[in-house]
């Protein structure tokens, strides 16, 4: 008989906590902006600053650098995808699990974050900061994902098994949305990548 395993109690985000967490998101998606229609080279912290309407010291108490400023775009999708493995079955996802998960994130409408992200990704071409900033959130990303699966898995789950499962998942992910910014519009979407991403780790590459 399987194990049961009690799904941990969520806090809900303080009034404060949620107004800044949306300050973030607003600097981030202004910084998104400018860098996709400027370049990195050609946007200070003092410019997103201005445009998000605050002083520049504020501008640096949510994030460190101008490229740092950028993170809350680029880990809002992965966190609906986390959120959709968690609420699944209490058992190890398959890779069709998290193909199915990642298509349902993928698939949000977001608005005009979808095109910001894609041209946040093209700059990181010519800004190794920034793709600093992108590795590090996939790295993160790739640890919260073994962390779900884990709790999903129970304590008998092989750890080598989690890792490497968190591992191609992950990477298959950031393939995708890499491909995507790399091709000219009206290309694959992210989510059909996805799929065949996973598709093609699901038969051995």
């Amino acid at each position: 008989m399987p194990v049961s395993h009690p799904r941990p109690a969520l806090s809900r985000p303080t009034l404060a906590e949620r107004r800044k967490s949306e300050t973030r998101l607003d600097i981030a998606r202004i910084a998104a902006r400018l860098f996709a229609e400027h370049g990195t080279n050609e946007v200070t912290a003092d410019r997103i600053a201005a445009e998000a309407g605050i002083a520049l010291r504020t501008f640096y108490r949510y994030a460190r650098t101008k490229q740092d400023a950028v993170e809350p775009m680029l880990t809002t999708g992965a966190q609906r995808w986390f959120e959709a493995i968690a609420s699944g079955p209490r058992r190890l996802p398959t890779l069709a699990d998290l193909e199915s998960a990642a298509v349902r994130s993928l698939t949000v409408d977001d608005g005009d974050d979808f095109e910001l992200t894609r041209g946040l990704l093209q700059a990181m071409e010519t800004d190794p900061a920034l793709r600093a900033v992108w590795h590090r959130i996939n790295m993160e990303g790739e640890r919260e994902l073994r962390r779900v699966l884990t709790d999903l898995a129970g304590p008998q789950a092989d750890p080598v098994h989690l890792r490497l499962l968190a591992a191609a998942a992950a990477g298959a992910i950031r393939i995708s949305l890499e491909q995507w910014a790399a091709a000219s519009a009206g290309g694959e979407a992210p989510a059909a990548l996805v799929v065949r991403c996973m598709r093609a780790l699901g038969a051995g590459v």
